[in-house]
Formats: structure tokens, sequence, C-alpha cells
């Protein structure tokens, strides 16, 4: 995660209060998405930027998961996520992403 949107991340949940933040994740790859989640979970491990020892507990989801999936219109999801499905390596991200939520606070 880019060290911009570690800045917007922690500035809104500090705005809005982390229990009240769902971050959506689009990376390609498992460990890239376990990467992100890890940061605003846990902080940032590659301690670059400004949530390197920041636990803030965020929700974190990625737009392949079926809790995503079932909370939009199949419509657009087909027309904007559908050809992901079929090229990405769909149950390493979802088993990356519910192994990272364990450390969620505010599920």
């Amino acid at each position: 995660m880019d060290l911009e949107n570690q800045k917007r991340i922690e500035s809104l949940a500090g705005e809005f209060g982390p229990e009240n933040i769902v971050i959506l994740l689009g990376a390609a790859e498992a460990e890239a998405s376990g990467l992100a989640a890890e940061t605003v979970i846990s902080g940032d491990p590659t301690y670059a930027g400004c949530l390197a020892g920041v636990e803030l507990g965020l929700t974190v989801y990625h737009v392949l998961e079926d809790e995503f999936k079932n909370a939009v219109d199949p419509a657009v999801y087909d027309e904007q996520i559908g050809m992901m499905e079929m090229v990405l390596d769909v149950p390493s991200i979802v088993e990356e992403m519910h192994e990272m939520r364990k450390g969620c606070k505010y599920l």
C-alpha cells in the first residue's frame, strides 16, 4: 500500500472512527492483498509509511470475496469484476483475506 493511501486511511479513521471504515481491496495476488490488509489491520509491516506500528484493526475485504460480491448489483459486478474471477487465483485470495481478518477489531 503506497504512502499516500496510508495517510488517507489514517486520516479517515481519525475523522470517522476506525469502527466506521471498511477497506475494499482489489489486488491481483493473494500476497499483495494480504500485505495491504496487514497494513490497515496491524500496521505497515515494511515500516515505511505512517501506519508503521499503528494498529487500526480496520475491517477489510477483497472485491472477489462473496461478502462483497453478494452486496452489489450482479450485472455491475459481472461487468466490472467478472473477468477477474476467471483469470485470478480466487481461492488463494479469499483464504489470505480470511486469515488476515482474524486481526480485525470491528467485524
